[in-house]
């Protein structure tokens, strides 16, 4: 069955919801509720509920913080309820993916249709999470052909610029740095890279970085937020969209696929 948690400060509101439609006929059940958004955050890292039913203005933290606190790791379909018909609100429920914007007092049949669009969304996604897990396994020459990754058959130049690659992709790197190192200037580096790798000295950073990551999300031992500063990625955000570019899905999707 799918698990819902339902987020509201207003007691009366919050049973109406429990109460109002018959769950087990759309699948579903209630597994818990909370009274403000701080709350919701530990019912949802306790439960790991498919539907989060979430108020807007609630005490503490409200419901779009607790989204966005969450979502992203829990991977759940949001359906919010709020008293409030503004453009601003639903265009920050757009932002965070929310799956329905409902209006209080919620009509049934609104709420009913809204989990059938929820459930719908769940079920897309898992059967996207399992088309990433029939993908053929990721291997190191998916991310990085193997040629690129033997120094014997470079030049002096590139072979350092590679070993130092392999050797700083933790840290912020840039192409002064190799100035400094190979006493060249970065068009001559740029260029004798680029003729004998077929790419840019900053698209085989990325790869080897990304090379890394896959690796350790493999291992299972970390974070994937740890895994991003690991690997060389300051910026979270930055860390996922070259992630997608070169494995084809999000680190927290390929992360589930390989489970």
């Amino acid at each position: 069955m799918y698990k819902v948690l339902i987020v509201e400060d207003e007691a009366l509101i919050r049973k109406g919801l429990i109460y109002s439609i018959n769950w087990a006929d759309f699948d579903c059940n209630v597994v818990s509720e909370a009274e403000n958004g701080l709350e919701g955050i530990e019912k949802i890292k306790e439960h790991h509920p498919d539907i989060v039913l979430v108020d807007i203005n609630m005490p503490i933290l409200n419901g779009f913080e607790m989204i966005k606190q969450t979502s992203e790791e829990f991977n759940y379909s949001a359906i919010v309820v709020s008293g409030y018909n503004e453009f601003d609100y639903a265009k920050q429920a757009i932002r965070f993916g929310v799956s329905e914007y409902l209006l209080k007092p919620v009509d049934h049949q609104e709420l009913k249709n809204a989990l059938i669009r929820a459930i719908e969304q769940i079920e897309m996604r898992k059967s996207y999470l399992y088309q990433i897990s029939k993908k053929d396994e990721i291997t190191e020459s998916n991310v990085l052909d193997d040629s690129l990754l033997i120094l014997s058959d470079k030049s002096v130049v590139v072979a350092q610029m590679i070993e130092y690659i392999q050797q700083n992709y933790p840290n912020k790197i840039i192409m002064y740095d190799l100035v400094e190192k190979l006493q060249c200037s970065a068009t001559l580096l740029n260029n004798k890279f680029k003729s004998e790798t077929g790419t840019t000295f900053n698209d085989y950073l990325n790869r080897y970085r990304i090379l890394v990551a896959v690796k350790l999300i493999k291992e299972k031992k970390q974070p994937i937020y740890r895994i991003a500063e690991l690997t060389g990625f300051k910026n979270y955000k930055y860390f996922n969209i070259v992630f997608n570019k070169y494995i084809g899905c999000s680190p927290k999707e390929f992360a589930k696929a390989t489970c």
